[in-house]
């Protein structure tokens, strides 16, 4: 926007210096006419008058002088206007790639969701009801898990490991029993590489 405004006021800057320059050259010109139409007779006026186109000349050095200087100015801002141009449509293109991107990315994330929910759905109806109350009241509480693997002797919810009176309590109780971890709470899942 800076540059533009910067474009639009050396256009106008320039724009105005090209017509003081009409303008002193058409006043030049009508002084020469009248020196050259032999009117003029008076040598005072003769002196006068070849004294202005001499200094109408000058002042038209001067003008086409400054005309240059803001053209220069103006190609300047114009450069910078087309490369900001160019480099906002680069950014912008970003940004729509980026948006379909994240689109397509949502998507596909709610394609995953649904899938799990009715994978979800399908265990939740073979598991017991309390076990699942249990599950959803622990999950709620714990940041959306709601049991872990013990692994290794190692509580994956909490990352803990258990103690040896721990260990043996989960490795005395039966396989069809709730065991939970005593540092978190979360219901523990006994897998071949728990470490019992």
């Amino acid at each position: 926007m800076a540059a533009q405004t910067e474009e639009s006021d050396t256009a106008r800057e320039q724009t105005k210096a090209e017509q003081d320059v009409d303008q002193v050259r058409k006043r030049a010109a009508r002084d020469q006419e009248r020196l050259d139409s032999g009117m003029v007779t008076n040598p005072k006026d003769l002196e006068s008058l070849q004294s202005e186109i001499a200094s109408l000349a000058r002042r038209q050095s001067t003008l086409e002088d400054v005309v240059l200087e803001v053209m220069e100015r103006n190609e300047a801002a114009a450069g910078r206007v087309a490369e900001l141009t160019e480099r906002v449509a680069a950014v912008q293109e970003k940004a729509e790639d980026a948006k379909a991107r994240r689109a397509a990315a949502s998507e596909e994330i709610d394609g995953e969701i649904a899938a799990v929910r009715k994978e979800r759905e399908v265990v939740a109806a073979a598991v017991p009801a309390d076990l699942l109350g249990l599950y959803d009241k622990l999950r709620g509480q714990q940041g959306g898990v709601g049991a872990a693997r013990l692994y290794q002797r190692r509580c994956e919810g909490c990352r803990l490991e258990l103690n040896i009176t721990e260990l043996n309590e989960v490795r005395e109780a039966a396989p069809d029993t709730v065991v939970r971890c005593e540092n978190c709470r979360r219901i523990l899942v006994r897998t071949p590489e728990s470490g019992l």
